[in-house]
């Protein structure tokens, strides 16, 4: 895979899974309001995505042999792949009640970043199960620390 695609494929995954995830599960823990969650996740990825897809963007223009060309590939990567990854996130929603459309959200966050991580341990021969943890782990505090700042936000300002 081109190096200016995986950029922005592998940028976009990672966000839109983590990004994502952490606007729902904090917006759950506050609100309980599917129209807050299915807003949150719309708003994300629009602007979340371009603002993901310009930091690509000035970055890749910042590296001294990178092409025009490799700038504009991984700019729209970013952009495509994580505007759909967090758009992926409203089927649930619109399937399920809201506990259980979280649940599943995260648990389809899960196997996204278990299938990226297994994947970048056997470009790295890496050991997997390591990568996959970092990452699994990563994604959990953010999970956890999401849900306890919406549980605050909803007891001091409801």
């Amino acid at each position: 895979m081109n190096g200016a695609i995986q950029t922005g494929v592998t940028f976009g995954l990672t966000s839109g899974v983590i990004t994502t995830l952490g606007l729902m599960v904090g917006l759950h823990a506050g609100t309980h309001s599917t129209l807050a969650v299915l807003g949150g996740i719309i708003t994300i990825a629009i602007a979340d995505s371009f603002s993901d897809a310009l930091g690509i963007h000035i970055s890749k223009e910042a590296e001294e042999d990178a092409s025009k060309k490799d700038v504009w590939i991984a700019t729209l990567a970013t952009l495509f792949t994580k505007m759909f990854m967090a758009l992926s996130f409203i089927i649930p929603v619109l399937i399920f009640d809201l506990k259980t459309a979280i649940v599943a959200g995260i648990a389809w966050g899960i196997v996204i970043l278990t299938l990226l991580s297994f994947k970048l341990a056997k470009i790295q021969q890496e050991k997997p199960h390591r990568v996959i943890a970092e990452h699994l782990g990563i994604a959990l505090f953010v999970i956890i620390l999401t849900h306890s700042v919406g549980d605050w936000v909803g007891k001091v300002f409801n």
